[in-house]
């Protein structure tokens, strides 16, 4: 049978939220139209991240784990993350849950209208302090003007990269991107 949606979530030293995490994001993926796989990428993580990934992966089968020997960056694991991933929609969520797995369902409606590459975009940013949304801010129209791109503002890396977007991405010989 094959997978329509795969959903990548990078982990870094949170085996604090991880069952949660799984919870969530499982509830989500079962509402899905289709067949789908969740993809755990433990980035060298020196807590027990990868023990508690291990022990949901044994019971779940729609769970796969990668695991990086050390820390090698949120943007690495990204990338193992989509180049393991088999569906045809590729959905990018971070492990603390920080964007919500529920409006996933409204990127994949984008998809289905045609659209290779949906953001999510917070409207607001709860729980992070001025000076974090401030410098947050400044980044991104500083990287947008040096590089003369058109970069999303104000978007991380809560997104869905359709198949067609994803090989693309893939087959660029560059070792270290930066997927915004």
């Amino acid at each position: 049978m094959s997978i329509k949606y795969s959903v990548i979530i990078p982990v870094y030293n949170e085996e604090k939220v991880l069952d949660w995490c799984y919870q969530e994001v499982k509830k989500t993926a079962e509402k899905f139209d289709d067949v789908y796989e969740l993809i755990f990428i433990n980035d060298g993580s020196r807590d027990r991240s990868l023990d508690i990934l291990k022990e949901i992966a044994q019971k779940d089968k729609t769970v796969k784990v990668i695991s990086f020997s050390r820390n090698f960056g949120h943007q690495p694991a990204v990338s193992a993350g989509m180049k393991e991933a088999s569906g045809q929609a590729l959905i990018i969520l971070d492990a603390d849950l920080q964007d919500p797995p529920e409006v996933v369902h409204e990127m994949i409606r984008k998809w289905k209208e045609g659209y290779d590459i949906v953001y999510g975009k917070r409207s607001k940013r709860a729980g992070e302090k001025p000076l974090k949304k401030l410098t947050a801010f400044l980044y991104y129209r500083f990287l947008a003007r040096i590089t003369g791109l058109n970069i999303p503002k104000d978007t991380g890396d809560f997104r869905l990269i359709s198949r067609k977007a994803a090989d693309a991405i893939i087959s660029m010989p560059e070792k270290n991107r930066y997927l915004r």
